[in-house]
């Protein structure tokens, strides 16, 4: 079992365990992660999921390099199936995942890894933590998204230096450019996740789900197309309980 689940509550945290390789992701890894997010959007009872990787050492040193060298062997139709289809998908869900996710990341965080914590909502990072876009040391670009959404975060220059050098950046680094939400003490790393998430999950689910989609979809429109997400996500939360009971707390005051 190279992906462990544990609830606390409300929140899930999922675990890679892969310590021996830096918790590098292979296939199977990136599958069990893949339907370890089907189980917990399909559990009312999770709120928010946390995701972090075993150990001190690494969150993710990346995608396990046997794995692309032998898909890559396979020519380009093979490559585009086993690493581009299956790594932008885990990504997309990551991004698009209706309840929040926080990437508790607690070590390196390079390639496959740090394209997660790019499509991640939230990110809390370990003081100790780096960050790095290696795959051109390989020889392609970031084939799990990062060539997509790091210049979206920080800006195309920013973006580019750190995928056409490789080269790492710590913790505090990341945070100044927005890619972590916090820097925390190692020691501090789980706590602040689960912090995050209970300042999160004691608001309504269905205006939390409403959020994240509305930012997500919107965020790369031009505004005017954004409005109207958010015009249309405002619309769907009108009806519900979480709407009712928030105005009714609010005028009781």
């Amino acid at each position: 079992m190279t992906v462990h689940a544990e609830r606390d509550g409300d929140v899930l945290t999922l675990t890679l365990d892969r310590r021996h390789k830096l918790n590098a992701l292979d296939y199977p890894t990136i599958d069990a992660l893949l339907a370890a997010l089907d189980r917990a959007e399909a559990d009312d009872a999770v709120r928010a999921v946390i995701l972090t990787g075993a150990g001190d050492r690494a969150f993710s040193a990346g995608a396990d390099i046997p794995s692309l060298a032998a898909s890559i062997e396979g020519g380009a139709e093979r490559a585009l199936r086993e690493i581009v289809r299956r790594g932008q998908g885990l990504t997309r869900r990551v991004e698009e995942f209706p309840k929040p996710v926080i990437v508790a990341v607690n070590g390196l965080a390079y390639g496959a890894g740090c394209e997660i914590t790019e499509a991640a909502p939230l990110a809390v990072a370990a003081e100790h933590a780096t960050f790095a876009k290696p795959e051109i040391t390989l020889g392609f670009p970031p084939p799990f998204g990062g060539s997509q959404r790091l210049p979206r975060h920080v800006g195309r220059k920013r973006g580019l230096e750190l995928i056409l050098t490789g080269d790492p950046i710590p913790a505090a680094r990341a945070a100044e450019l927005g890619l972590v939400n916090s820097v925390v003490p190692a020691g501090d790393l789980l706590p602040a996740a689960r912090d995050l998430a209970a300042r999160i999950v004691r608001h309504a689910p269905t205006a939390v789900a409403a959020c994240l989609r509305a930012v997500t979809r919107g965020v790369n429109l031009p505004i005017d197309e954004g409005l109207a997400v958010e015009a249309a996500w405002f619309a769907a939360t009108v009806p519900t309980d979480g709407v009712r009971d928030g105005l009714r707390r609010f005028l009781t005051r």
